[in-house]
């Protein structure tokens, strides 16, 4: 029988920096999925929309440093602690956007000032000003998928991202 090549990447084996390359990647494509909605399909987000980007711009660049600095098996203890930072940081994500996605099913009410639009530039004419302002409330959801709203995917993704960090961080790397 003859044997055949055939890739396989084998993330029980892999160092720490592959997980901190693939988390940095997913986490990525979900900001720019979030920026596509907001400046292609027109999509306003909400104050708690804006809130779940938070653990991505803070993850995204301690992911990327993971990457470069974990190279070294010296650091496997340090790699670890920063995966382990990063499960912290997309467990927060996915608590924002399970709460988010409670807001939007009527399980419990949203925050007061849940709007982005912020306060309004006046100049002139007061009612004018406030015409122009759209209010975009966290309990209405935008766009849904499957009955899933962009919050509801975002915990998932943040909860895969969390898990699969902790679970790098569980296991011994290769180098």
């Amino acid at each position: 029988m003859k044997k055949t090549a055939t890739f396989a990447l084998d993330f029980n084996k892999a160092p720490y920096v592959v997980a901190a390359y693939i988390i940095a990647a997913v986490a990525a494509l979900t900001i720019a999925g979030a920026w596509f909605f907001q400046k292609v399909m027109g999509i306003i987000p909400c104050e708690l929309c804006l809130y779940q980007r938070i653990p991505y711009y803070v993850g995204i660049p301690l992911a990327i440093a993971l990457a470069f600095f974990g190279h070294d098996p010296r650091r496997s203890t340090l790699a670890r602690l920063w995966l382990l930072l990063l499960a912290a940081i997309f467990i927060y994500g996915a608590g924002v956007g399970a709460y988010h996605a409670g807001v939007e099913w009527g399980l419990w009410p949203g925050p007061t000032t849940c709007s982005s639009a912020g306060t309004p530039k006046i100049s002139g004419n007061l009612l004018s000003a406030i015409s122009r302002t759209r209010v975009v409330p966290c309990d209405e959801v935008q766009w849904s998928f499957l009955g899933i709203s962009l919050a509801g995917y975002n915990a998932l993704i943040a909860s895969v991202l969390a898990t699969f960090a902790l679970w790098s961080a569980s296991r011994k790397s290769s180098s």
